[in-house]
């Protein structure tokens, strides 16, 4: 028996917030790809001690006897990112009660490829590099998904991709970044300072309240929201997961007027897109390239990155979106055909903004830097690799009229 049809009216309203996501979403990974070119270059010429310089400038802000001092990379790691997170929480929130995510059915498929595609990855870094405890901090890091950079590529192929492949694409990603924030919280967390926890703990009780009680100013969570995310910073639980629990309480429905969290998600798309995750990119991708070996590309850190990114994701997401189907949980969206998933399988192998912000957790702040270096060329090599390949594959699934359903 086929599900009713949904009024053409209702429809649109539904996926007019999606459009709209994919339109800015495109448009910023073709500025992420800029800033990390950028930053690529300036690593690799005269001017890298400069680059160097800047992101060492150390920043302080301090009131009476308690202060926060970092130098400007970790201010943008642990600060910056802290609202991009605050975004992909909004997102999930949106997409999980009344998105491409609220039904069994609609999550299936996504959820069983986002599974897949952090399960083999990640087995295949850990395959190379166990018994090695410095390097098996970064396991994490192929199990990411950028979706920004990944729908920047699928946007070259213009009106010909389906709607039905992008919303897979986007709720891959969506599932990888939750994927991300409990591995985050479970494994990437230093010691824990119980105060501070507690307080984190007062906090957000004050976040339920106003969402209880109905308050609809987004300013009033933001004022909550900036004292949590200097507590979970001293906590020893990473900062940028404030942002994720500050989402959750943002109310999505309202009796009157656009909900905060709508407001909220239109209002820090543009800021996300063309702000955050560019100065991220620039930060954090700028790596020398010209002293490296061959020894040094096929050192087991940046090898089991590039497997597991080009290999590892598509391997994964295409088994187990064939389980899902041939147990009947899930089916292919419509109008997407299987050579057009295993494009998109291979887009989701671009980790880039995730790939490198789990990397700076393993190594940098983690407090051993062994590896530093090795994992982003592992982090660039699969995911311009993986890009291009995904292009190439979608592009012949597609030809000249959109493919064959």
């Amino acid at each position: 028996m086929s599900a009713p049809k949904r009024p053409p009216a209702e429809g649109n309203r539904l996926l007019k917030p999606l459009q709209d996501f994919l339109q800015l979403e495109a448009a910023g990974g073709l500025v992420l790809m800029a800033a990390a070119v950028v930053a690529l270059v300036i690593a690799n010429s005269p001017l890298f001690v400069h680059y160097a310089r800047l992101l060492d400038l150390p920043f302080e802000i301090r009131l009476g006897t308690f202060g926060i001092g970092k130098p400007l990379l970790l201010w943008i790691n642990d600060g910056l990112m802290a609202v991009f997170f605050f975004l992909v929480g909004m997102e999930l929130k949106r997409e999980v009660l009344e998105g491409h995510l609220s039904s069994l059915r609609r999550a299936s498929l996504p959820g069983f490829a986002a599974v897949g595609g952090m399960l083999l990855p990640a087995s295949i870094y850990a395959a190379l590099n166990w018994g090695d405890p410095a390097a098996m901090r970064g396991w994490a890091i192929p199990t990411a998904t950028d979706i920004a950079f990944a729908l920047g590529v699928l946007s070259l192929l213009g009106k010909r991709v389906p709607a039905g492949l992008k919303a897979f694409l986007l709720s891959v990603a969506i599932f990888d970044d939750l994927g991300a924030i409990i591995v985050i919280a479970l494994f990437y967390t230093a010691k824990l300072s119980m105060l501070s926890l507690a307080i984190a703990a007062g906090l957000i009780l004050v976040l339920l309240t106003l969402n209880r009680r109905g308050v609809m100013r987004p300013a009033a969570y933001i004022l909550v929201g900036i004292p949590l995310w200097v507590a979970v910073l001293k906590s020893g639980v990473h900062a940028t997961l404030a942002g994720v629990v500050l989402a959750m309480f943002i109310p999505l429905r309202a009796q009157k007027g656009e909900a905060p969290l709508r407001h909220l998600e239109h209002s820090l798309h543009p800021w996300v897109a063309f702000g955050v995750l560019p100065i991220f990119a620039f930060a954090n991708a700028g790596v020398p390239v010209m002293g490296l070996s061959l020894a040094d590309s096929l050192h087991p850190v940046p090898l089991g990155i590039v497997l597991g990114l080009l290999f590892g994701k598509q391997i994964g997401i295409m088994a187990f979106c064939w389980l899902a189907t041939k147990l009947r949980i899930a089916t292919l969206p419509d109008g997407v055909n299987w050579r057009q998933l295993y494009g998109v399988a291979l887009l989701c192998g671009i980790g880039f903004t995730m790939s490198l912000f789990i990397a700076s957790l393993a190594f940098e702040q983690g407090g051993d830097t062994a590896y530093l270096g090795l994992e982003r060329i592992g982090i660039l090599a699969g995911t311009i690799l993986s890009g291009l390949l995904g292009y190439a594959v979608l592009r012949a699934a597609m030809g000249k009229t959109g493919g064959d359903h």
